[in-house]
Order: structure tokens, then sequence, then C-alpha cells
């Protein structure tokens, strides 16, 4: 990444509507994937920032004093998917990169402060959702230890999974 500087941190209060304009930005190439009554529904919860505040930390990576990109960390994941994630595990949603950044290693990043905050807390696994579509991010999670549970997986829609992986800590 050369010389420029990439701060991951807490996203402000007074950031939210931005980092909301990245989730859309960063998700608009799957547009095409989903029915285009999904994907209103879709688009609406991934930019509800707000509505994830009080039981998620909104990580975010800023470089060169710009956001590119930002994750949701459930350290309980009992608040996201309930009926998935087992008591104890965190959960990883919505991780993001903007497009204008993307190949500068600012997913990785973001995904090691996820597990350094895991480990600090002291939670058995963490696991999080993604398609056959976020082929980048599917590769990126497999590279970092995260395995299969099939069992863990949902069907939004005939023909689509969304797969569950997991990390244990």
């Amino acid at each position: 990444m050369g010389n420029k500087s990439l701060l991951i941190r807490n996203a402000y209060s007074d950031e939210l509507d931005e980092v909301s304009l990245l989730l859309r930005d960063a998700y608009q190439q799957y547009e095409n994937f989903i029915r285009p009554e999904a994907w209103k529904s879709y688009l609406e919860d991934i930019t509800d920032v707000r509505s994830r505040l009080g039981e998620s930390d909104l990580i975010v990576a800023e470089l060169d004093h710009r956001l590119a990109g930002c994750v949701t960390l459930y350290l309980d994941g009992s608040h996201s998917f309930p009926e998935v994630w087992h008591i104890g595990s965190a959960v990883v949603r919505l991780l993001a990169v903007h497009p204008e950044y993307r190949g500068q290693g600012i997913g990785h990043a973001l995904m090691e402060e996820c597990i350094r905050r895991c480990r600090q807390a002291k939670v058995a696994a963490i696991g999080l959702h993604t398609t056959e579509v976020m082929d980048i991010a599917r590769k990126m999670y497999e590279r970092m230890g995260f395995v299969r549970v099939p069992e863990s997986d949902f069907h939004p829609a005939p023909g689509i999974t969304v797969m569950a992986y997991r990390l244990q800590l």
C-alpha cells in the first residue's frame, strides 16, 4: 500500500450517512443477481446503519482521510441471525470496500480488526454469510481460515444460497 495511511477505527456518529453511501456503492455490483423487489429491501437493510449500532461495532477503514471501507461486527452473534449462530459466536456482516479502493488490502485489514476484537473479547468463533457472486471476499475468508458450515446456510429465494462460514478462534 506504499506510504498511504490506513486507519481502522469505529465510525464517528457524523459519518453514518457516508457509511450508508459507501455500503450502497460497494454492493451495487450485486444488483443484477437479485430480483428488483428483493434488491430494494436488501439495499434498505444494508444501508440502515443506525439500526445496528446498539448491538454491534461499526468499524471503518480510513485511507488518506477518506472512508474507504467498513464492516459490522456483532461480538454477540445472537443479535444477528440468532437462529443460525450459537451463543458465544461473533458475527461479521456487511464487509464493504468502496470500488475506488479495492485491491489494496482494506477488506483484509477490516477482517483482521474483527478477529483481533473477538480474541480480545474471548469469543470462541466468528460466523459470517456470503454468496457465490461475492467471490473475491469468499476467497479472502477462506485464506484467513474461515471454513464452510453448510448447516448454517439459508435460502432467501429459490436457487439462491447464502453460504455460512465460521472461524474457530
